[in-house]
C-alpha cells in the first residue's frame, strides 16, 4: 500500500478504526520492548556535613527482590567489582581512606573459583571527603557496577551532588585557618598554601587508611547455606577422627570407667552425658576463640589473601605428613599430666577436666581435623568457626554418652588394631590433595598461571592414585602392620578411590568435572580450552587455520569477538550467525557454556551450523578515540565494552546477560516467536536454536 493509498483509507470510519489500533498496538509494542531495559537498583545520594571541611558522601541503593550487585571488595578472577570514580577531585577534596559498605553477604562462587561479596535488598556506602576548595559547587562521582539475578548487568551510575553554601564556608574557614597559620612562618611564600592544604588533608587520608584497613569495614555475614553445610563436613569429621588410634580405644575405657565407678547406672549415665558435653563445650569455646581473635569478617578477608592461602597450604602439607606417618604432632606433655591431676579430684570439675584430658592426649590425630575445619570455616567467616566445631564435637562426644547409656553396644565394636592407622592414613592423604586447593587460590588472586587447572587436575589424580595403591595393599608406610591381605571394607574403599581417579582423567582434555567443581581452577584458568593432548594445546596452535579475528572459544568452538569481522565470515559461509552478549564477570555465562553449550545435541550445532559472534559488555579496552561517541541519551561511549552494550541495548532493548540472538546475514532476527533466550536448560535453548536455524535462507 501506498502513501496515497493510505490517505484515501484513513478518510473512511473503518479506516480510522484500523489506524487507531494499529497505534495502539505499535505503543504498547514499543513500551514493552522498552521494558525489558532493566535497572535492578535505584540509587539516592546526599552530602552530609561532618566537622570543619570534612563531609560524608552516602549512597544508597534499593536493590530489587532476588537481584544481588558486587561489592568493590569482591576479589579478582571473579564477578565485576564496584568501581568508584570521583571524577572533579582533583584542586577540589581530597578522600579520606576509602569507601566503606554497610551490610553485604558472602558466599563461594564455584564457577569462578573465589569467595564474592556481594549486596541484597539494600546498598549502603559512604565516602568522607575533606573539602580543600571553597568554590566546590558539586561533587561528581561515577559508579560502574554489576548486578546479577538469573542473568546479569554491567550498569553504570552519575551522581553529581550539590554541596550545600554552608559547607563552603566551613571549608573557607579551614583554608582559613592554615594560611594565618602558614603566614606566621617566615619564607612560606602565599602560593605554597594551597599545596600545604593538600599535603595536609593527604597525609590524615593516609592516617585514616593506616587505622582502618579496607576490607575489616566490611560487616560480612555468611549465607545459611554455608553453615549447614560447615555444620554437614564438620559432623562427618568429627566421626572420622573418632575411628582414629588416638580416640577410639578411649571409647570403652571411658564408658567402663562411668558404668563401673559410679554409685548408680542412672548417676554413670548423667556423668557420661555430662562428659560428652564438655567436648562439645571444649570444641565451641575454641571455634569462639578463634573467631574473637581473628574477628568474624577478617577471617573471611582473610580467606582471599594470598598469604592466608600459601599459610595454609603449608600448615596442611604439615598436617597430611604428619598423619601419613612421618612424625607425630603433639602438645607438651606436661599439659596432660597437669590436667589427669584435675581429673583425679572427681565430681563435675573432674569430669570436665577428663574431657580436656582427651582433647589433649588425642590432639595428634584430631589437631590436623580440627586445624583444616577452622581454615574452611574461616573462608565462610561469621560464626562458622563456631558452626564447624559444634559439628565436629559433637559427632566426637555422641559416642560416649550413647555407649554409656547402652553398655550392651560396646561388645559390637572392632577391636582396635591395624585398620585405625589405616583411617589416619587415608585422611593424611585427603588433607594433602586439600591443600592444593589453597596453593590454587593464591595462584588465581596473583594470575600467575603455574598451578592451571589441568596441573591441578593431575596433582590429584597422582594423590588419589596413590591412595588406590595404598588401599590394595601395595603401598605400605611407616606405622603400618604386616598385610597378609586386605578386607572386603578396605577393597570397597579402594575400589571407590580407583573410580573416583579415572573420573578425574578426562578433566585433562576439558571435561567439566561437575563434582568437584568448588575445587580446581575454573575451565578458562586452564592452559587451552581442549586440555591436555587435544587440538588446541596451546593458544597459538589452537589459532592456525582460522579465519582473521576468530579463535577456539569454550569446547573448540570457533568464535569471532567483533561483529564485523564475524559478519564477513558469516557472509563468506553463508551460515546464520549467533550473537553471544556475554561478560568475562558473567556468572550465569559460564555456567550456560559449560552446562548447556557443552550438551552433546548443542555443540555440533554452535561448531558447524552457526557463526558465534561473543560481544563481552564489560570489555575495559578503550576504543580508538575517532570510534568514541555519545548516544542520543548522552551516554559517553568509550571502551570496547560500552559499544556492545549500546549495541545490546539499541538493537534489542535489554541489557542482561547471557542474551542470544539469531540472525541472517542482513542482521534480522530469525527466530519470531522467541526473538533472544537467555538462562534456560538445554531443551529450551535446542529447541530455540533449530527453530531459528530452520529459518534461515
Amino acid at each position: 500500500m501506498n502513501f496515497n493509498q493510505s490517505r484515501q483509507t484513513i478518510t473512511s470510519k473503518n479506516g480510522w478504526n484500523k489506524t487507531i489500533v494499529f497505534l495502539l498496538f505499535f505503543i504498547f509494542a514499543f513500551a514493552k520492548g522498552n521494558a525489558q531495559i532493566l535497572e535492578p537498583v535505584k540509587w539516592t545520594a546526599k552530602i552530609e556535613k561532618k566537622s570543619g571541611s570534612n563531609a560524608v558522601l552516602i549512597f544508597d541503593g534499593t536493590i530489587e527482590k532476588e537481584w544481588h550487585m558486587y561489592s568493590q571488595f569482591t576479589p579478582d578472577g571473579g564477578p565485576l567489582p564496584l568501581e568508584i570514580v570521583f571524577k572533579n577531585q582533583k584542586g577540589n577534596y581530597n578522600l579520606v581512606g576509602k569507601a566503606k559498605e554497610g551490610k553485604t553477604k558472602t558466599a563461594f562462587n564455584d564457577v569462578f573459583g573465589v569467595n564474592e561479596t556481594f549486596f541484597e535488598g539494600k546498598a549502603h556506602i559512604e565516602q568522607e571527603i575533606t573539602i580543600t576548595n571553597p568554590n566546590l559547587k558539586t561533587v561528581e562521582v561515577d559508579f560502574d557496577f554489576q548486578v546479577c539475578k538469573e542473568v546479569c548487568i554491567n550498569s553504570n551510575k552519575k551522581f553529581s551532588i550539590v554541596v550545600p553554601s554552608s559547607f563552603k564556608m566551613e571549608a573557607v574557614a579551614a583554608v582559613s585557618e592554615v594560611k594565618l597559620d602558614e603566614t606566621k612562618r617566615p619564607g612560606l611564600v602565599v602560593d605554597t598554601i594551597d599545596k600545604a592544604v593538600v599535603t595536609a588533608a593527604s597525609e590524615k587520608a593516609k592516617a585514616a587508611v593506616a587505622q582502618t584497613p579496607d576490607k575489616e569495614e566490611i560487616p560480612v555475614k555468611a549465607p545459611q547455606r554455608s553453615l549447614w553445610s560447615i555444620f554437614f563436613i564438620a559432623f562427618l569429621s568429627g566421626f572420622a577422627a573418632l575411628l582414629t588410634p588416638c580416640v577410639f580405644p578411649m571409647i570403652p575405657m571411658t564408658v567402663s570407667f562411668f558404668t563401673k565407678q559410679s554409685k548408680s547406672r542412672a548417676k554413670g549415665i548423667r556423668n557420661a552425658i555430662f562428659y560428652g558435653f564438655s567436648i562439645i563445650a571444649i570444641y565451641v569455646i575454641l571455634g569462639l576463640i578463634v573467631t574473637k581473635i581473628f574477628g568474624a569478617d577478617a577471617l573471611n578477608a582473610l580467606s582471599t589473601d594470598v598469604w592466608f592461602n600459601l599459610i595454609f597450604f603449608v600448615i596442611l602439607i604439615i598436617f597430611a605428613t604428619s598423619f601419613l606417618g612421618a612424625f607425630e604432632i603433639m602438645l607438651p606433655n606436661s599439659w596432660g599430666n597437669k590436667v589427669d591431676q584435675q581429673a583425679d579430684r572427681g565430681g563435675i570439675i573432674g569430669i570436665l577436666f577428663m574431657a580436656l584430658a582427651l582433647a589433649i592426649v588425642s590432639f595428634s590425630c584430631t589437631g590436623p581435623i580440627v586445624g583444616t575445619l577452622l581454615v574452611e570455616a574461616a573462608s565462610n567467616g561469621g560464626i562458622a568457626p563456631v558452626i564447624g566445631m559444634l559439628g565436629f564435637s559433637l559427632a566426637l562426644a555422641l559416642p560416649f554418652m550413647l555407649f554409656a547409656m547402652f553398655p550392651g553396644w560396646l561388645n559390637s565394636l572392632p577391636k582396635s588394631g591395624g585398620w585405625l592407622n589405616t583411617v589416619k592414613v587415608v585422611l593424611g592423604f585427603l588433607e594433602l590433595a586439600l591443600a592444593f586447593k589453597f596453593l590454587s587460590n593464591a595462584d588465581l588472586v596473583l594470575q600467575l598461571h603455574f598451578l592451571e587447572r589441568e596441573v591441578f587436575i593431575a596433582i590429584w589424580i597422582a594423590i588419589f592414585a596413590a591412595l588406590t595403591l595404598y588401599l590394595f595393599g601395595k603401598i605400605t608406610l611407616p606405622h603400618d602392620s604386616p598385610l597378609q591381605h586386605i578386607s572386603v571394607g578396605r577393597l570397597y574403599l579402594g575400589l571407590l578411590t580407583l573410580i573416583f581417579t579415572v573420573y578425574l582423567i578426562p578433566g585433562l582434555w576439558g571435561a567439566p568435572l561437575k563434582l568437584i567443581s568448588a575445587f580446581p581452577p575454573p575451565p578458562q584458568y586452564s592452559e587451552s580450552p581442549l586440555g591436555v593432548g587435544g587440538s588446541g594445546v596451546s593458544n597459538a596452535g589452537s589459532e592456525k587455520g582460522l579465519p582473521e579475528g576468530a579463535e577456539l572459544g569454550p569446547h573448540g568452538i570457533m568464535v569471532f569477538h567483533d561483529y564485523e569481522d564475524g559478519l564477513a565470515f558469516a557472509k563468506s559461509v553463508n551460515k546464520p550467525i549467533m550473537l553471544d552478549f556475554t561478560g568475562y564477570a558473567c556468572v550465569n555465562c559460564r555456567k550456560m557454556e559449560n552446562n548447556v553449550w557443552s550438551d552433546e545435541s548443542i555443540l555440533p550445532i554452535l561448531k558447524n551450523d552457526v557463526v558465534l559472534i561473543s560481544l563481552y559488555v564489560d570489555d575495559k579496552r578503550e576504543l580508538p578515540k575517532n570510534e568514541q561517541f555519545k548516544t542520543a541519551s548522552g551516554d559517553e561511549i568509550i571502551t570496547v565494552g560500552d559499544k556492545w552494550t549500546d549495541f545490546m541495548i539499541s538493537k534489542y532493548k535489554t541489557n542482561t546477560q547471557p542474551l542470544y540472538v539469531i540472525t541472517d546475514l542482513e542482521g534480522k532476527n530469525l527466530n519470531t516467536s522467541k526473538p533472544t533466550i537467555s538462562y534456560v536448560g538445554v531443551d529450551e535453548y535446542l529447541q530455540w536454536l533449530k527453530v531459528g536455524i530452520g529459518n534461515f535462507k
